[in-house]
């Protein structure tokens, strides 16, 4: 018997995802088969361990399960090795750090006030507390600058370097991020969490051919079940990250996400999927063509993904995003941007994504031209 307080809110959230524009970045909306799969049996069964190495019986087709998501994934990304099991991209973060990291190692990421992720090194974050954090930031245009990164890294010798962002729109370099690491005999990890379905879509560069390790959420741009993985091409990399995973960080992994893992990157390696991967950059940007014809400032001027940073000029990202979800029902965060001088909790921008609408409404322009009006007008409304 459904509990009815529990099923009424799961109606009103159902209404709202119908019926609001979904512009946050790091969102989406799986499919009925990735959301019929994590709400399946698979939901009942311990599997603690790897395939073939289990620590409870009855895992005969849970093993089947996790190798088939691992034979899927990493054909998808032209790697040779993935851990599917994290339960979510920074638990895959955690994990490499607890792989390959000591106490107090130096580390270099991205700064958070500068695009960068919590789980990169922020003093808000375990990761901040256990490491000598040092960041790097974007340039005045909001541009990632790698000569400065480079002379950072020189200066510091880092032991890990981070690259990967969670406001960052343009393409990362990871071929110089690369030869950075190399320079100071660092490991690179990169985190593409926010570029993972444009990735596997062919229309964002990929790491993978340049990092040490690649983590990833298997939501956002891939489009499926709420989760992490790592990935990764080097076999003496192996026994660390899988026991980093489990038993290091987490206990049995949740095979029902897993089996929406699984689908998720089935739907990735089909061609249409290329097609709509290839449409959210599209939509991105020619959201950020209407933005600067009506002279909305951008971080780094426009966007070579689904994210995109805008300025919010004389009200803050707070008053915006509040006042375009009740007049308009359009869903964004508001967001820090470089050198922002308002605190976190008002901002001076907001972020949006095209990732979730492009799976509702596809490529049609007249759609992303009347949510791009409506957040101009909004942006120029007088501050009340």
């Amino acid at each position: 018997m459904k509990d009815l307080k529990i099923n009424t809110i799961l109606s009103k959230e159902q209404t709202r995802q119908r019926e609001e524009h979904n512009f946050i970045a790091s969102e989406n909306f799986a499919s009925d088969a990735v959301m019929a799969f994590c709400g399946s049996e698979f939901t009942n069964k311990y599997a603690e361990g790897y395939p073939g190495k289990r620590y409870y019986n009855g895992c005969k087709h849970l093993d089947e399960l996790e190798d088939y998501g691992i034979e899927l994934v990493t054909k998808l990304y032209g790697c040779n090795f993935a851990n599917i099991q994290p339960h979510s991209g920074a638990n895959a973060n955690l994990a490499i750090f607890k792989a390959f990291l000591q106490p107090n190692d130096t580390i270099l990421g991205m700064d958070l006030s500068a695009g960068g992720h919590l789980s990169h090194g922020s003093p808000a974050n375990v990761s901040g507390k256990w490491f000598d954090n040092n960041f790097y930031g974007v340039d005045d245009d909001g541009w990632l600058d790698y000569d400065k990164i480079e002379e950072q890294a020189k200066e510091l010798k880092p032991k890990m370097i981070i690259a990967g962002a969670s406001a960052y729109s343009r393409q990362i370099d990871f071929k110089r991020f690369r030869e950075i690491a190399d320079s100071v005999g660092a490991y690179l990890l990169v985190d593409m969490a926010h570029y993972s379905g444009l990735v596997a879509g062919e229309v964002y560069d990929s790491p993978l051919p340049y990092a040490d390790f690649v983590t990833s959420t298997t939501h956002k741009t891939l489009r499926g079940a709420r989760g992490g993985m790592i990935l990764w091409n080097d076999e003496k990399y192996t026994k660390k990250i899988n026991s980093a995973v489990f038993p290091g960080t987490q206990g049995g992994p949740l095979m029902n996400q897993v089996a929406g893992k699984t689908q998720a990157f089935y739907e990735a390696s089909s061609s249409s999927f290329k097609g709509y991967a290839s449409n959210v950059v599209e939509m991105a940007r020619y959201m950020c063509k209407i933005f600067e014809e009506d002279g909305i400032k951008l971080t780094s001027g426009g966007t070579d993904s689904h994210i995109i940073l805008i300025h919010t000029g004389e009200r803050s990202g707070k008053d915006v995003a509040n006042e375009l979800e009740s007049k308009y029902n359009i869903v964004v965060n508001k967001n820090s941007i470089p050198n922002d001088p308002r605190g976190v909790w008002e901002t001076s921008g907001i972020r949006i994504g095209t990732a979730a609408m492009v799976t509702k409404k596809g490529n049609s322009k007249e759609y992303f031209k009347d949510i791009a009006n409506k957040i101009v007008d909004t942006i120029k409304a007088s501050v009340v």
